[in-house]
Parts: structure tokens; C-alpha cells; sequence
């Protein structure tokens, strides 16, 4: 440039650059049909204009010309390590959740980071992993700490007890809270700071009774943990199986804090007998037990009772995958035998999907519940939001999270959200422990379809 072109003055130049990383950031996850940290992204260009003002001898003339700039610069006011959160039952009945839950945010962490070098951001994430030992005042203690590490995103809790706890601190705080797998009805409320990539449990609820349904059967007994999880899911159910018809022949309700289950089971054995002796045939009754890991210890005191392998038995998504129920080989044979199916939140297998399933199991020895894709795409669309909007603010990110997550298709497919920042209802897949060569499994083996009510088995 010559002497008489020095006085030059850009105009909105860095404000398109920023706009283009968050365009590349989001074409890339649309188009790719799934997260794009394992693409490279090319360098994108923007259109600006450019005024210039040159003054020589006696005069000085504005010109104005369009200008072509490669949008590889850091993403706007955001810079150094940016806190994230994770709030996972790393001790506890959900413990084995929390092991894939972890898993999968890390992955989505690194592969996030890899990305935002490679549009040349000027931010990394920080991931901060508390445990909540599946507690709910635990899982409050531990929001407190991460808000005063100043995290103001968190993923997790998982369950719906933990998420109840610190509703009223995060909502205050202004802290965006993402839960994963909380299903509970009555946290489905519109305008708060909790969301979850997850549909509630009045999808879930009519599974049960209507396989029962399905399967002549005529007399159902819950069994269920009672916290705020429990108490909602096992109400869905039982008004799904007064209106099919079905006889509620016996009501069990356990601490969540409850880790021996003789009393419950003797109880639930009386029940069944009571049943049998009135002439109502032992394969004309389910049980329905709404539990987290803690059904390990309830079914290892089942099996000694004959009349217990004889009946139905259905779980729930606290069941589902459960990897100690495997692990137990007493169990594992008991559930097999009486065909224990549990439900579970059904994930698109994109390939994003396929990836991270593997890696998983590669470290855990058993394949992930759904929930863990769904750690994994809320990390992915905290991101997206923060190229969005170039400020990390609890408020900020919350009112953009719903626009963000409709252009993104991620390990579990699309997260639609409703007005009260729930996943929109999707289909769920029915899976038990199946023997195999090389031993027990959990393997799908139906779907329910949320939209009909009409389960397809494989």
C-alpha cells in the first residue's frame, strides 16, 4: 500500500467473520448427519464492505469496494478455557450410567476442541466432572461448587430426584442445566433454566401395561423406587393399565435408599400367591418394577422363589442396559429366562451414533444406555451455541439453545425440543438379556412407537 493509502478505516468486517464460523460450525453438523468434529473445515469467505479513505495532494476521495476475507479467526469475545460442567452418578444405583456418560462427554469435549482449532477459535472447553453418587442433595452441593468455579452450563444430573434438588439454585443462578435422561412429567415446565434431551415419562408409562396387554395378561403388579422418578413414571403406568382393563392386583413401593429387598420380595411373592390360589394362572401376571441399579439386589432375592420365574416380568429405562444386572450371572439367567424387557429412550443410529457406541463398549465391556448420546449432543450443542452467540452467559445460551439444537443431527439423531425445553417423543427401544455363546447380553430386540402405541418385535 502507498503512502496515500495509510488513513484506512474497515467497516464490519469482524462481525461477518464471526457470523461465518457460526454458519460453517452449523452447515457442517446439518449436512454431515452428525457432529462435525470428524470433518476438517475448509476456510469459508465473506462478502464485506470496505471503506477507504485516500487523501492526496488537494483532494481526498472516498472509495468503496466488496472485498473477499478467509473467516479463520477466533470466534468473537470468547477466549481461553471455557468451563462445561458434568454432573454424573459416578457412586450409586446409577453408577454404571454415569461410567458411559462420562465417557461419551469427554469424547464430545475432545472432538469439540479439535474443531474450534481447526476454525481457529480462540476457546477451548474445560470439562469439570463431579460425582452426585445419584443423591439428590449431593447433586446440589456439587452445582454450588461448580458455580463457583464460575461453570454456568452443566450437564447432567440424571435422575429427575437430583434435578428437582437444584431446579430452584440453577433457575436463580441462572445456571443452563441439560439433564440428559430426567423424565419425571412435573419437571416439564416452560421458561425454566432446566432442559432435557430426553421425553418425558408420559411416553414411557403405557409401555408396560400395554405389552402386558399384549401378552394376555390380566393382573399387573409395580414395584417402584420411591422418589420423584418413580412415583410419576409408576402413575403413568397404572392409569395406562386401569384404562386397558387391567386388574391392579398389588402396589410396592421401596426407599431409594433400600439396598436389601427381602421384605419387598416377600411381600410381592405373598401377592402372587394370593393370585394363584383365586385361580388366576401364574403366566396371566406381570410385575413391573421401576428401578435403577438397586434391581439387582430385588431380583437376586427373586430367584429363590419358584413362583416368581413363573410370572411376566417388565423393567424401565432405569433397568435397561443396566450392566450389573449382566454381571450377576444368578440374575442374568433369571432374567433371561422370564423375558425381563425394559424400555428405553430410542437414539437414531446415525453414524456418529455407531462411533461412539463402540468406543464405549471398548472401555466398559457392555453397550451404552441411550442416555450416553445424549451427554455426548448436548456438549456438541453448548458449543454450537456459544459460536452463536460469542458470550458464555447462562441466559444467553438458554435462549438460543432451542433455535441451535433444531440444526443439529447428532449421536442420537435430532433433538427436537417443546415449550418446556423437553425432547419431543420419539419411539423406544425394548431390550432384555439375552444367552449367548459367549454368555448373557442385553440386546434390542422390539420398539414401541410412541405415536401409535404398537410395539414391533425384531
Amino acid at each position: 500500500m502507498g503512502e496515500s493509502m495509510k488513513n484506512v478505516r474497515k467497516i464490519g468486517v469482524s462481525n461477518a467473520v464471526a457470523a461465518v464460523i457460526v454458519v460453517i460450525a452449523l452447515v457442517i453438523g446439518a449436512a454431515a448427519g452428525y457432529a462435525a468434529a470428524s470433518m476438517v473445515a475448509a476456510p469459508a469467505t465473506v462478502t464485506a464492505t470496505v471503506t477507504t479513505t485516500v487523501s492526496g495532494g488537494q483532494a481526498t476521495v472516498t472509495q468503496t469496494k466488496t472485498v473477499t476475507v478467509t473467516a479463520t479467526g477466533a470466534a468473537g469475545g470468547l477466549s481461553g478455557e471455557v468451563p462445561i460442567g458434568a454432573l454424573l452418578p459416578l457412586s450409586g444405583p446409577l453408577a454404571a450410567f454415569g461410567a458411559n456418560d462420562k465417557i461419551a462427554m469427554e469424547t464430545a469435549v475432545q472432538e469439540v476442541n479439535a474443531f474450534l482449532e481447526k476454525i481457529g477459535a480462540g476457546w477451548r472447553f474445560k470439562l469439570y466432572v463431579e460425582d452426585t453418587e445419584t443423591k439428590p442433595s449431593v447433586a446440589l452441593e456439587k452445582l454450588q461448587s461448580l458455580y463457583a468455579k464460575g461453570v454456568r452450563v452443566v450437564v447432567g444430573p440424571m435422575a429427575s430426584s437430583e434435578v428437582r434438588q437444584l431446579k430452584e439454585y440453577a433457575d436463580s443462578n441462572k445456571i443452563l442445566v441439560i439433564s440428559q435422561s430426567s423424565t419425571d412429567p412435573k419437571l416439564s415446565i416452560p421458561d425454566d433454566y432446566i432442559f432435557r434431551f430426553v421425553p418425558n415419562d408420559l411416553y414411557q408409562g403405557p409401555i408396560g401395561p400395554t405389552f402386558a396387554k399384549q401378552l394376555g395378561v390380566t393382573h399387573i403388579i409395580f414395584v417402584w423406587r420411591g422418589d420423584t422418578w418413580g412415583d410419576g413414571l409408576e402413575r403413568v403406568a397404572e392409569k395406562t393399565a386401569e384404562d386397558l382393563g387391567l386388574n391392579v392386583a398389588g402396589k410396592i413401593r421401596y426407599s431409594p435408599d433400600a439396598t436389601e429387598f427381602s421384605a419387598e420380595v416377600s411381600n410381592l411373592v405373598n401377592i402372587v400367591n394370593q393370585l394363584v390360589d383365586k385361580g388366576v394362572s401364574p403366566d396371566k401376571i406381570m410385575v413391573q418394577i421401576i428401578a435403577f441399579g438397586e434391581a439387582r439386589a430385588f431380583l437376586l432375592s427373586a430367584v429363590d422363589y419358584d413362583v416368581l420365574w413363573k410370572v411376566k416380568w417388565f423393567g424401565s429405562d432405569g433397568t435397561a442396559y443396566e450392566g450389573r444386572l449382566v454381571k450377576e450371572e444368578k440374575v442374568a439367567e433369571f432374567a433371561s429366562k422370564v423375558r425381563f424387557v425394559s424400555p428405553i429412550f430410542a437414539p437414531t443410529k446415525t453414524p456418529k451414533y455407531k462411533e461412539l457406541l463402540e468406543k464405549i463398549k471398548s472401555v466398559r465391556g457392555n453397550p451404552p444406555e441411550a442416555y450416553a448420546y445424549n451427554s455426548y449432543d448436548a456438549v456438541w450443542a453448548v458449543a454450537y451455541a456459544l459460536l452463536a452467540t460469542n458470550k458464555y452467559d447462562g441466559e444467553t445460551i438458554k435462549n438460543i439453545l432451542p433455535e441451535v439444537v433444531q440444526h443439529y443431527y447428532g449421536a442420537s439423531g435430532y433433538v427436537m425440543l417443546d415449550e418446556n425445553g423437553d425432547r419431543i417423543g420419539a419411539d423406544y427401544e425394548l431390550v432384555e438379556i439375552v444367552k449367548t455363546a459367549g454368555g448373557y447380553e442385553w440386546q434390542a430386540t422390539g420398539v414401541y412407537k410412541s405415536a401409535t402405541g404398537e410395539i414391533v418385535w425384531e
